[in-house]
Formats: C-alpha cells, sequence, structure tokens
C-alpha cells in the first residue's frame, strides 16, 4: 500500500494555491493608496501637534515645512536667528501641497495659517489649520 500524495496531487494542489494568492493579492494592491494616504493625514495631524505641544512646553517656536513628498519640522534657535531642522518625513505614494508653512507659537498660538492637501488615487484630504491651534481634517 502506497501512502502519501501522488506528484499530480500535489502539482494540482499547489496551483489552486497560487490561484488563490494570486487574487488575495490583487485585492491587496487595490487598498494599498487608501493606507498610504490615510498614514500620510494621520501622520501630518500627529506632527502638527506635537510640534504645537513642543512649542509650549519648549517656549520656543515651531515650523512645519511641506513639500510634495513629504514635510519638515524646524525649530527656531533665538541665539544664531535661525530654523534648526528636527526632523523630516517623506511618504510614497502622495501628493502634498500646502499654502503655507505654519509656525506654533509659546502661546499655543498659529501663524502663517496653512491649508495642507493630501491626494493619491485612492482620494483626497484636506488639513485647515486655525489660529487658536485647532487642527481639522477634511475628506473629498
Amino acid at each position: 500500500m502506497n501512502k502519501g500524495f501522488s506528484v499530480v496531487e500535489t502539482v494540482a494542489s499547489l496551483f489552486l494555491i497560487g490561484i488563490i494568492i494570486g487574487i488575495s493579492s490583487i485585492s491587496f494592491l487595490d487598498k494599498s493608496p487608501k493606507y498610504k494616504i490615510k498614514k500620510a493625514v494621520w501622520d501630518i495631524h500627529s506632527r502638527m501637534n506635537f510640534a504645537r505641544y513642543k512649542s509650549i512646553f519648549e517656549d520656543t517656536k515651531f515650523r512645519i515645512s511641506f513639500n510634495e513628498s513629504g514635510y519638515t519640522l524646524e525649530k527656531y534657535d533665538l541665539q544664531q536667528k535661525k530654523w534648526i531642522t528636527e526632523s523630516k518625513k517623506t511618504f510614497d505614494g502622495v501628493n502634498i501641497s500646502a499654502t503655507n508653512s505654519p509656525i506654533f507659537h509659546p502661546l499655543g498660538t498659529v501663524s502663517n495659517l496653512a491649508s495642507i492637501t493630501i491626494s493619491n488615487t485612492a482620494g483626497k484630504y484636506r488639513i485647515s489649520l486655525a489660529i487658536s491651534g485647532r487642527i481639522k481634517i477634511v475628506q473629498y
């Protein structure tokens, strides 16, 4: 008595598993832009809150400058009288545009109010910043 699977049965089962994996990977690829844009929106929103609170606690100005693929967080150095880069972040698969580079002040207020647009094939989001520091996210 032979025990086990024949070569034909093994090849057939591997073929079916390959088809199932192929179909499932296509569905994940379709959702990838959706998750990329949501991650970028969440990251920018949290970094803006971080800059506001850091400005309050460290009693100095912070600025976020945007480019088409990410942002740069900068701290104002009073002694050197210039902006020093604290961190940078880039995102793959999203386009970012901003009307301004917001500056967060130690009193919790914001100057250079900005409207940041984040978009890709999955959609478009706008993050708007009020003078009081309130951040609003709208999906289009």
